[in-house]
């Protein structure tokens, strides 16, 4: 399976992908005429896609790497090559993704590219959470794409594990109430789980 999930990330995507400012931009773009990525293009998903770009925007100038993840990222002496599948809606994906792009650009080596999950339905099928599209999927691989270095998301374990139980039981709780509590949370925890789960998944990489 793996075999297989790497030879979907061919060169030419990578190539056809986009950095982390002109993912931001293309979302810019498309909100000035009231549009958003995939084929939903209803009025919640532009919403969801205007409260992204605002939470990115936040994020970009707020967020703080630990110095001891920062000197991890510091030490990569091998080109990488991490690929975010996502959404401009994805409200998990402007919670986590400014401090990915933060990490990412720490280090010269590593390439950070945006790719989009309704256009590449066989990608994320290769990397589906149990049994769902669900997003951003942070992948690293190594400089030729052959080897898969790490992969994480869609979000935070507790906040994983949160929607699951949710999911069992919602307990009365709306779905509205459910996500404001989500980015509530985002909002206390500061990056830190998000730090924690990749520390020793870069570490690794070293």
């Amino acid at each position: 399976m793996l075999d297989q999930q790497v030879q979907l990330i061919t060169p030419e995507l990578i190539a056809s992908a986009m950095n982390y400012s002109e993912y931001k931009n293309m979302i810019a773009a498309l909100l000035e005429e009231n549009k958003t990525t995939g084929a939903n293009q209803s009025e919640s998903y532009l919403n969801y896609t205007k409260m992204s770009m605002q939470r990115m925007k936040r994020w970009d100038k707020t967020v703080k790497v630990a110095p001891e993840l920062e000197k991890i990222v510091s030490s990569i002496s091998s080109p990488q090559v991490w690929l975010v599948i996502t959404e401009a809606w994805c409200g998990d994906a402007a919670q986590s993704m400014p401090f990915v792009a933060k990490l990412a650009g720490m280090n010269p080596l590593i390439e950070l590219k945006f790719v989009l999950r309704d256009e590449n339905p066989e990608l994320m099928d290769a990397y589906l959470t149990e049994g769902a599209r669900s997003i951003p999927i942070l992948i690293a691989l190594s400089a030729d794409l052959s080897k898969e270095l790490f992969v994480w998301g869609p979000r935070p374990k507790f906040l994983q594990d949160r929607l699951k139980a949710y999911k069992l039981d919602p307990q009365n709780i709306t779905p509205k109430e459910f996500a404001d509590g989500t980015h509530l949370w985002y909002a206390r925890d500061k990056n830190k789980a998000i730090a924690e789960e990749l520390t020793p998944l870069i570490a690794s990489t070293i």
